[in-house]
């Protein structure tokens, strides 16, 4: 959704162009664009392209179980407010809410946004879950218990694209660590890690940055349309701008305070892929609310992505666009990219059971989840010696905990819109602090603890969602 921030542990020069990049989540990652140059180039007619139209964009491992788990944070509905015009609107008339309701839910969600610290200093870290009860409880306040259940459940599906019931391969949704059949981008948030399929092949991967706790991707079916090198940026009127750049006046594209870097390429609403990112800033917190690469990275990969499209873009065409650095140009796909957005903490692997951190504390590493992912490969926990059992559940156990190594507390997970399931002190690391809106809360920006654990399993080998290609980093 919103730009991301670049290492904040750099030089103070260096931390003034990050705090930069932090204001764009006020006005979304994917601000409509400034006027720019059409830049269609010639169709590759050697390339193969599958018809990204053919299947449904709809993501595998989604259902409506997890659609329901996907956070929805204040900071993420200042997002869509400020990305989607339509947003309001369809608020009133689909969840009936009046013109008073949803200025109410603008000004806190905009207050939300105002009031994070992107200082350096994190000593007191939020969490997704924290922010999420904090986002349920001002919200049921203000609209009362049915409308706010109303609310999340219309929130929730307009952000993860509403398609969610399929597989391209037209088997059922649900199917963990699912291996696309067609051509798509799948992005595994957990995993910090984005692949390129083409036809059912995985040609390249791609380690990346995610958005921070309080601001996380989302899950769900997107796509990609078209590149866009050199953009401008158009800074909102935030304290954090002041004294930096002029809000509402545009950095022009190649600046170095504009922190798009030299190619951003919209996915749907207001989230992005983009540059501008160091190489300290991948696998790990980057954004508020986009997937993050270093500006070599994201060259790369708009050339890839013109590729798989059937177009023809290359190496010496990104370097021609980049020496112009203050002319915007929009280069449009030949075929729109499906770009799939997964929240994966248990993945087989090429015969490795890999375990991720539950970074947004959606609940996910659970043992039922565990039994799951092991029974779509086909083995069971019972099949496995005990020894090999207990190692498994104590790497799940050290997993199942946040961004700050908080374990997270069973049966909060799902707290926006669903109050049988929320506890509002259930957060991990909860306090009077957390569930504030004041001056001093901050973004939580750093991981602490092993973020993955890895166990080699016989019974697995040859079998899983495919080893990274290629990484680039």
């Amino acid at each position: 959704m919103k730009l991301q921030i670049k290492n904040l542990g750099f030089a103070k020069a260096s931390a003034a162009v990050l705090s930069v990049c932090a204001v764009l989540f006020s006005i979304g990652c994917d601000a409509p664009p400034s006027p720019s140059t059409n830049a269609n180039l010639a169709v590759n007619t050697n390339t193969t392209v599958a018809n990204a139209n053919a299947a449904p964009m709809s993501a595998p491992v989604e259902n409506k179980e997890m659609a329901a788990q996907m956070p929805v944070t204040l900071p993420v509905l200042d997002a869509m407010f400020g990305a989607d015009e339509t947003f309001a609107e369809e608020l009133k008339m689909k969840v009936q809410l009046t013109d008073e309701q949803v200025d109410n839910l603008k000004r806190i969600s905009r207050e939300a946004v105002t009031n994070l610290n992107e200082d350096d200093a994190s000593e007191d870290p939020r969490s997704t879950r924290a922010a999420m009860q904090r986002a349920e409880g001002q919200i049921r306040e203000m609209l009362g218990e049915q409308k706010t259940a109303q609310f999340f459940n219309f929130v929730r599906e307009r952000w993860s694209g509403g398609e969610m019931a399929n597989n391209a391969d037209g088997s059922a949704a649900g199917v963990p660590n699912s291996v696309p059949a067609d051509t798509r981008v799948v992005v595994n948030a957990p995993a910090y890690r984005m692949d390129i399929f083409q036809e059912g092949k995985l040609i390249k991967s791609y380690k990346i940055g995610i958005g921070y706790p309080e601001f996380p991707l989302p899950s769900g079916m997107r796509k990609a349309e078209t590149i866009i090198f050199n953009p401008t940026w158009t800074p909102p009127d935030e304290p954090w701008v002041k004294g930096k750049v002029e809000a509402g006046k545009t950095v022009a594209a190649g600046d170095k305070l504009n922190p798009l870097g030299p190619i951003k390429i919209p996915i749907g609403l207001p989230s992005l892929i983009h540059g501008g990112k160091q190489p300290a800033r991948l696998g790990g917190f980057a954004s508020h609310g986009c997937v993050g690469l270093t500006n070599p990275q994201v060259q790369d990969f708009a050339t890839e992505l013109a590729k798989i499209s059937g177009l023809e873009l290359t190496a010496e065409d990104v370097k021609n666009y980049e020496k112009q650095k203050t002319e915007t140009k929009n280069v449009k796909l030949n075929q729109p990219i499906p770009v799939e957005l997964r929240y994966e903490t248990i993945v087989v692997e090429d015969g490795k059971l890999k375990i991720y951190r539950d970074v947004y504390e959606r609940g996910t590493n659970t043992e039922e989840n565990l039994q799951k992912v092991l029974q779509a490969h086909g083995v069971s926990m019972d099949s496995l010696a005990a020894p090999e059992r207990e190692k498994i559940l104590a790497g799940l156990k050290q997993m199942a905990v946040d961004a700050s190594g908080n374990a997270i507390e069973a049966g909060g997970g799902n707290a926006n819109g669903n109050s049988a399931n929320s506890n509002t002190n259930n957060a991990s690391n909860s306090n009077s602090k957390n569930n504030s809106n004041s001056k001093d809360a901050t973004v939580t920006r750093n991981i602490k603890g092993k973020k993955e654990v890895s166990f080699d399993i016989a019974a697995l080998k040859g079998k899983g969602y495919p080893a990274a290609v290629g990484m680039k980093q």
